[in-house]
């Protein structure tokens, strides 16, 4: 047997981290502004919130294909007079890698203004499903986790978490960050991936710039961003990575890279379904 039931879950988690490098920005607890000398269309009116939105990633290892994480907006709701968002993400490594076997679901609730109220994280391993449920009680500053089998509702661990603040989820992350992607600031964020709080620090500092994907036959107008991971994950999961979005409204997470111990992952856009929307192309600016 090439993994544990130990292994396999330290793999789970493994493709799962370097997959959510687009959700490692999470709530402010302080920020600065900084300039650019280029312009940006972007309102408070403009919205990423698209009921149907699907968009779906492919995840490469040196050139070796390893996976694809597929993350679709799918509900909305109210609920206390407030207007709530459910988001569910699928994670699948491809068949017949050697060294991966990776199934894992992803459900995230979050108000409009982006921070994570419920989650729950299936992950297949062997033959049944292993779940965490995050429950926020923010009142209490309590943060209640259960881990259960998926199959039979069975809850063989409980844990409760302090809070101090808002938080976000490996989900509610996505949303955040194209929130956020054209603010001009940095900030340092709490996060808790894998059943564990941590901090990361991003840079938003609004760089545009252009990158190629193979989805798309011409050069797509981005916004580059760069941050480090200021917590320790399996197999070396910290310190740089960097995002590139979708310079308008939609602010579509389209590349990412992440270093890790044993090399470098790529994150790349290759098929989405969004009303009205096509990846911008870049055009130079002209000189005044």
């Amino acid at each position: 047997m090439l993994f544990s039931s130990k292994h396999w879950r330290c793999g789970v988690r493994f493709f799962i981290s370097t997959s959510f490098v687009f959700y490692l920005i999470v709530f402010p607890t302080h920020s600065s502004t900084q300039s650019t000398a280029h312009t940006f269309f972007f309102t408070a009116s403009d919205s990423l919130f698209q009921i149907g939105e699907d968009l779906i990633y492919n995840v490469s290892y040196a050139t070796i294909d390893i996976g694809q994480v597929r993350v679709k907006l799918v509900n909305k709701f109210s609920k206390d007079q407030l207007t709530y968002y459910k988001a569910t993400a699928y994670i699948d490594s491809y068949k017949g890698l050697p060294f991966v076997n990776v199934h894992s679901v992803y459900e995230s609730t979050m108000p409009e203004t982006i921070y994570s109220t419920w989650f729950r994280a299936r992950t297949k391993i062997k033959d049944r499903w292993i779940a965490f449920e995050y429950n926020y009680d923010y009142p209490n500053h309590a943060l209640h986790i259960n881990e259960s089998i998926w199959e039979t509702n069975k809850i063989v661990k409980r844990d409760t978490l302090y809070m101090d603040t808002l938080y976000q989820d490996g989900l509610s992350l996505f949303y955040f960050a194209r929130q956020q992607v054209l603010q001009r600031q940095e900030i340092s964020i709490p996060s808790i991936i894998s059943e564990k709080m941590g901090i990361t620090s991003i840079n938003f500092m609004v760089e545009r710039t252009k990158e190629k994907i193979d989805a798309v036959d011409y050069p797509i107008d981005v916004v580059h961003f760069e941050g480090e991971a200021g917590w320790v994950g399996v197999f070396g999961l910290t310190g740089h990575f960097e995002g590139w979005f979708s310079n308008d409204a939609a602010r579509v997470p389209i590349l990412a890279k992440m270093k890790v111990i044993i090399g470098n992952i790529r994150i790349e856009l290759m098929k989405w379904t969004r009303q009205g929307w096509t990846p911008p192309r870049y055009v130079e600016e002209k000189s005044r």
